[in-house]
């Protein structure tokens, strides 16, 4: 009987034993599943760290190709004034186009006796004692008229020379463009019958050069009927494009 008591006995401090162990080795188990979940949560908060720097890098990058970006912008303006320099270029050639108008205005040469045609007509008076002369260029280019018609009722040689009236001068040379006319007033008597008159068929016109009285007589037919001519009162007028009220009125 006492043999059999101690059995049991063992067997329960065997039993006892064994849920010892078992209750250790399940606390040890417990350790482990705890740390393993602390690193997991760890290790979680290091991801979130990374991928939280991840995206302020990406943001970072965002700002720089935004500032990238306005750069390039600013560069694309920067040309744009570079093309707006050009066009102020273009405007420097305008500064040609000055040139060229200063060469459209420069003085034509004096017109010779062979680039016009002289013609006279009467004045609308009874009797006459005016009449007009038209100088037409007939010439292709424009030449400048100086001065006044040097007029000659008679024999080159001989004949009076016709003074002109100072108050009738233009301001300007007149230039005539082809086929464009002058005028010319000149007084050839002081009306009624003289005996100093004496009738004009045909006369003598010469025109100036830059330095006098040019070469070459442009021959004028005289109105029908000629013309009674008085030499000691004739005058004549500037070469004018047209004729004035007072200035040409002598």
């Amino acid at each position: 009987m006492r043999t059999h008591k101690s059995t049991v006995l063992a067997a329960a401090a065997f039993a006892a034993l064994s849920l010892g162990l078992t209750a250790c080795g399940g606390g040890d188990t417990g350790a482990k599943d705890a740390g393993s979940a602390s690193s997991s949560q760890s290790a979680a908060g290091t991801t979130g760290t990374t991928t939280g720097g991840g995206t302020a890098a990406a943001g970072e990058a965002d700002q720089t190709g935004a500032k990238s970006g306005s750069g390039s912008t600013g560069g694309s303006t920067a040309t744009g004034g570079s093309t707006s320099g050009g066009t102020g270029a273009t405007g420097s050639t305008a500064g040609g186009g000055s040139t060229t108008g200063g060469k459209t205005s420069a003085t034509a040469p004096a017109c010779a006796y062979g680039d016009v045609k002289v013609t006279a007509a009467k004045a609308d008076e009874v009797p006459t004692e005016h009449i007009v002369l038209t100088a037409t260029n007939t010439s292709s280019r424009s030449c400048t008229l100086l001065q006044y018609p040097l007029i000659a009722f008679g024999p080159i040689q001989t004949a009076k020379d016709v003074p002109a009236v100072a108050k009738s001068k233009p301001a300007a040379p007149v230039v005539l463009k082809p086929g464009a006319p002058a005028y010319a007033n000149v007084r050839i008597a002081l009306g009624g019958v003289h005996e100093d008159n004496k009738v004009v068929r045909e006369f003598n016109v010469n025109l100036f050069a830059a330095g006098g009285p040019a070469e070459g007589s442009i021959v004028v037919k005289a109105p029908a009927g000629g013309l009674a001519v008085d030499e000691a009162v004739a005058k004549t007028g500037y070469w004018t494009h047209e004729l004035r009220n007072g200035a040409d009125e002598f």
